[in-house]
């Protein structure tokens, strides 16, 4: 939802179909680098594009399951502070929501 809420486009006035356009966004971003997408959602699921290669994981609050998933290797995008010290605590690389929208921008 940090990646979401980077952009101030009225996203909260549709939540799920935020959460498509960004799934839609990161399945180009995968396809363009190769690199493996999992994505971790708060909240309901949505319906998860059938031909993306995205792991896709709904769950009530984000953080938790992130800084579980952290560790070398991983890079978690964020701009929650205690989260992202506890990613780095794991090991792992850590990059704020902006700069992640600029490169999805990018991409």
């Amino acid at each position: 939802m940090n990646v979401i809420g980077s952009r101030p486009d009225g996203w909260w006035k549709d939540r799920p179909g935020a959460v498509r356009r960004l799934l839609d966004e990161l399945a180009r971003y995968r396809a363009t680098t190769g690199d493996d997408v999992t994505v971790v959602v708060d909240g309901r699921p949505v319906a998860v594009p059938v031909e993306s290669d995205l792991e896709v994981v709904f769950v009530p609050h984000a953080d938790g399951e992130i800084a579980r998933r952290a560790g070398p290797g991983v890079r978690v995008v964020t701009s929650d502070r205690e989260l992202a010290e506890r990613a780095r605590a794991e090991g792992a690389e850590v990059v704020g929501a902006r700069g992640f929208r600029q490169l999805l921008d990018g991409a």
